[in-house]
């Protein structure tokens, strides 16, 4: 009799555990993807097809529609394409709690808005990762993986995908020269995935 109200009681704490360590840790987040790939901020974007079997795409720039031929007279001329988007930052990611890479660059755009370009990302999914702008040193190793909120930051929103290309607006209040390092940060951990030196 005692060994079964033993056991039971040992199922009944390991449920209680399940249901609140899985939601918090969530682990299946280690074994699943999220590919996103936007175009350059101000770029017309191109389509391209693909046989990889990367998991689906995910895009915030609209998919263009097909355009029916419509004559144009001849003295009419093709749009004008606009000035590329300036580089005003740039750095590589370093990996800290999870193996992390792609690079990072700040944009700006002829119309004064400003983005932050995450390219060729590569870092594992996990739950409420966010993108930082911090004003930390970036440290490589274990002893970097927890400065970034020791100071002042600036959160950019949530990572989109852990996969790919993608854009991050700046707002226009955002004082560019108050920060050093752009970072992939999980905000339930406070722990830093990857991070990069701006420059």
């Amino acid at each position: 009799m005692r060994k079964r109200t033993a056991g039971t009681a040992a199922a009944a704490v390991a449920v209680v555990v399940a249901a609140v360590a899985l939601p918090l840790f969530q682990p299946w987040r280690l074994v699943t993807d999220k590919v996103v790939d936007e175009a350059v901020p101000g770029a017309v974007p191109i389509s391209t097809t693909s046989s990889s079997t990367t998991p689906p795409t995910i895009s915030a720039t609209p998919e263009r529609q097909p355009e029916r031929q419509a004559s144009r007279p001849a003295s009419q001329s093709a749009p004008s394409t606009s000035p590329p988007a300036r580089v005003l930052l740039t750095g590589k990611l370093i990996s800290h709690e999870h193996g992390t890479s792609g690079t990072v660059s700040v944009l700006a755009l002829p119309d004064g808005s400003r983005f932050l370009r995450i390219e060729n990302l590569d870092t594992s999914d996990g739950p409420d990762l966010k993108v930082w702008l911090s004003d930390a040193e970036v440290i490589s190793g274990k002893a970097g993986w927890h400065v970034f909120d020791d100071g002042r930051y600036r959160s950019l929103g949530d990572l989109k995908g852990n996969h790919g290309n993608q854009n991050y607006p700046i707002p226009g209040a955002v004082r560019l020269e108050d920060f050093r390092s752009a970072v992939i940060w999980c905000d339930r951990f406070n722990v830093s995935f990857g991070a990069a030196a701006l420059a």
